[in-house]
C-alpha cells in the first residue's frame, strides 16, 4: 500500500523547470505534480510563449497560475537547503550521481527538515554543467541503452512517483540544519571575489573554476552559522585585498 508524504513534506518540495520550451511538457509536469500532491512549480528562463500556452492546460490551470518565474537558478532555489539536479544517462554530470531510488530516499529524509529543489533541464539540452554547479548532487533515472532519453513531463512524473512510493523516510541522523542556498551563494560570491582579486581565477578558465568552487562549497554542507562566519571572514579578506590595490 502506497503511503503519501505528509502535507508539510509535500509543501516543502520545489519542482524547478529550467529553460522549458514546450507548453505540452510544462503542462504535463504540472499535471504530474497535481497527481501526487506537490504544489510548488518554479520556472527559470522559460520560453514565454510556451509558458503562456501551458497556463491554459486542462486540470492544471490553478497550479500553473501559481507557478513562480525566475531569471536565475540562484533566485529559484534561494530558500532551499538541498538542491538536486536530474541528468540523462548520456550526459556527463559533474559531482555525485545517484540512481533514482537512492536519491528519492535522501530527498524524502531532507523534506522532513526543510525545502528541497528538484531541477529539470530543457528538453533539448538538459541541465548544463554551469546549472548543475548549483546542485548538491544529481539524480538519474535508469533507462535502457537503446533509448536513454525521456520526455520532460514523463521524467517529472517518474521522479515524483518515486518520492511518494515508499512514504516517509527514516529521520535524518544529523541534527544540524544545512545552510539555505541563498546563504551558500553569498559565501560563494565572496569567496570568488577573493579568488579573482588574488589572481587565482584566470580569465581563460574562469567559467570552469567558478563551477568547481560552487560545487566545492556545496559539498561542505555548512550550517547557517558556519556559512555566516565564513562569509564574514572572507569579506574581511576581500576588504584587505581591495585596500591594497
Amino acid at each position: 500500500m502506497m503511503l503519501l508524504l505528509s502535507p508539510a513534506e509535500l509543501d516543502r518540495l520545489r519542482v524547478v523547470l529550467v529553460r522549458p520550451r514546450n507548453p505540452l511538457n510544462i503542462g504535463a509536469a504540472a499535471r504530474a505534480m497535481s497527481n501526487f500532491g506537490f504544489v510548488h512549480l518554479r520556472v527559470v528562463n522559460a520560453y514565454e510563449v510556451a509558458f503562456r500556452e501551458a497556463r491554459s492546460a486542462m486540470r492544471a490551470a490553478s497550479l500553473l497560475k501559481r507557478a513562480q518565474q525566475f531569471s536565475t537558478i540562484a533566485e529559484a532555489v534561494a530558500d532551499c537547503s538541498l538542491i538536486v539536479g536530474t541528468a540523462g544517462r548520456d550526459s556527463e554530470a559533474p559531482g555525485p550521481v545517484r540512481r533514482l531510488e537512492q536519491g528519492a530516499r535522501l530527498i524524502r529524509a531532507q523534506l522532513a527538515n526543510g525545502p528541497v529543489a528538484l531541477l529539470f533541464g530543457s528538453e533539448k539540452t538538459g541541465l548544463s554543467n554551469e546549472e548543475l554547479s548549483y546542485c548538491h548532487w544529481t539524480m538519474r533515472i535508469p533507462t535502457r541503452e537503446e533509448h536513454v532519453s525521456m520526455n520532460l513531463g514523463q521524467a517529472v512524473a517518474v521522479c515524483l512517483y518515486e518520492l511518494i512510493r515508499s512514504g516517509r523516510a527514516e529521520p535524518v541522523r544529523s541534527a544540524a540544519t544545512c545552510a539555505r542556498a541563498a546563504e551558500v551563494d553569498r559565501l560563494t560570491e565572496v569567496l570568488l571575489d577573493a579568488l579573482r582579486t588574488s589572481g587565482y581565477v584566470k580569465a581563460r578558465t574562469a567559467a570552469s573554476t567558478e563551477q568547481k568552487v560552487r560545487r566545492l562549497v556545496r559539498r561542505l554542507k555548512l550550517t547557517p552559522a558556519d556559512a555566516e562566519l565564513l562569509t564574514g571572514m572572507l569579506r574581511q579578506v576581500c576588504w584587505k585585498l581591495h585596500s591594497a590595490d
